[in-house]
């Protein structure tokens, strides 16, 4: 089968082409890279392949617009960083979505599932994610617990949310914590993408929370923040998020 991966970064293309290339849940036989909305467009024109795993956002735009220039019919996987409201769409309508930074398995979790529901796949219900994009909204308080009271918790007084093993933890401003009943991915989904970045596979931070930036090497991030908590480990950047967390501090 053919496969398609749309994906502006190099470093992320080569992981996942690799991971497609020593899977064994579908037989491939070719996998094409195209990096750019004019790159998808030149290609869809011509081809259709058996299945695509598609970034939202590349360097000059977003994947999405090449569907008003050229016609993709082919199953799709979407892949992003922080588009979460677009992923609350995908997880409804798609085959599935992968949340950067991802996992071998989450791939081929994706190709399972591919496997499943090929046969009967129609590009109706993409159609239907990419109508309803403008309908997002986010959370904008969180319930929390405090011995025997309740609080709630406005959205400009999170500073990150933190993931420990199976839990999940608030910090607020002023340097509060709460156990929060809820994952990272999950909460990903329903935070404002504006003012939120999932800059690892343990932490979300809010803009506002950010003391210092430390630039170690062109992919290496340090983060200091403006609010503490037992953790001694330094929060890093990943490596494959390092160019949209710039994009998204220059917003």
């Amino acid at each position: 089968m053919l496969i398609v991966v749309v994906e502006d970064e190099d470093l992320a293309a080569d992981y996942l082409i690799g991971l497609l290339k020593a899977q064994s849940v579908v037989p491939v036989t070719k996998i094409i890279h195209l990096g750019s909305v004019q790159e998808m467009v030149s290609f869809f024109n011509s081809a259709q392949p058996d299945l695509v795993f598609m970034d939202i956002h590349l360097g000059d735009g977003k994947s999405l617009e090449a569907f008003t220039q050229t016609n993709i019919i082919a199953p799709i996987v979407f892949t992003t960083a922080y588009d979460d409201y677009a992923i609350r769409v995908f997880k409804h309508f798609t085959i599935d979505y992968l949340l950067k930074p991802f996992e071998a398995k989450d791939v081929y979790k994706a190709l399972q599932k591919y496997t499943q529901i090929k046969e009967n796949f129609s590009f109706y219900n993409t159609a239907k994610s990419l109508e309803a994009l403008d309908s997002k909204t986010q959370q904008e308080r969180f319930l929390v617990q405090s011995g025997h009271q309740l609080k709630s918790i406005e959205s400009a007084e999170v500073a990150f949310f933190y993931s420990e093993g199976k839990n999940l933890f608030l910090f607020t401003t002023t340097s509060e914590n709460y156990l929060y009943k809820d994952t990272l991915r999950d909460i990903s989904e329903k935070l404002n993408p504006e003012v939120f970045f999932k800059v690892n596979r343990n932490y979300i931070i809010h803009i506002n929370a950010i003391k210092e930036i430390v630039k170690h090497s062109p992919q290496k991030i340090e983060l200091h923040l403006k609010v503490t908590h037992a953790s001694t480990k330094p929060i890093l950047v990943s490596k494959f998020e390092v160019k949209n967390f710039k994009i998204w501090l220059d917003k």
